[in-house]
């Protein structure tokens, strides 16, 4: 039995240098939505494959360049139309995959017209006090560099 339900495939990166994680924030863009802190990624664009989505994606939402250098796993997150933030009246089902990356090029830039509005480093003590998506902690928990007791804002996406 199949029902309507919409689905979205993205790519993310973590990625830690000198003891600080770049994280992306999330601008819902909706007057009574607050906007959160995420793993830079995003959603997968028809023909594209994972590693491209992540490539690109941190270029867009950052402005560097990544090296991919390992799959840290695939995250599962099935939302039902009540925890919709976009109002739809069927459930989503978003599939993420998480690299491990390393800057090697370009300057810290905030995405323009996008998503995210704010990109910035922060030292991994600092991320539990941060308004997180639930995605920052299953990456950092994915890569083995979990501050304790991250705190996820209840947003995802």
């Amino acid at each position: 039995m199949s029902f309507p339900m919409d689905t979205r495939v993205g790519a993310y990166a973590v990625i830690v240098e000198d003891g600080a994680v770049l994280l992306s924030h999330w601008n819902p863009r909706h007057p009574t939505l607050r906007g959160a802190w995420s793993l830079p990624g995003g959603g997968m664009e028809i023909g594209e494959q994972p590693a491209q989505t992540a490539r690109r994606e941190v270029a867009e939402e950052t402005g560097y360049t990544v090296e991919l250098d390992e799959l840290l796993g695939v995250h599962s997150r099935h939302m039902g139309p009540e925890e919709r933030l976009d109002g739809r009246g069927r459930p989503f089902h978003a599939m993420r995959v998480i690299y491990r990356a390393h800057v090697t090029g370009g300057t810290l830039t905030a995405e323009v017209d996008g998503s995210s509005d704010e990109a910035r480093w922060f030292p991994l003590h600092e991320v539990p006090q941060l308004p997180l998506v639930s995605l920052v902690t299953v990456g950092l928990d994915l890569a083995g560099v979990a501050p304790a007791a991250a705190r996820p804002a209840g947003r995802d996406r």
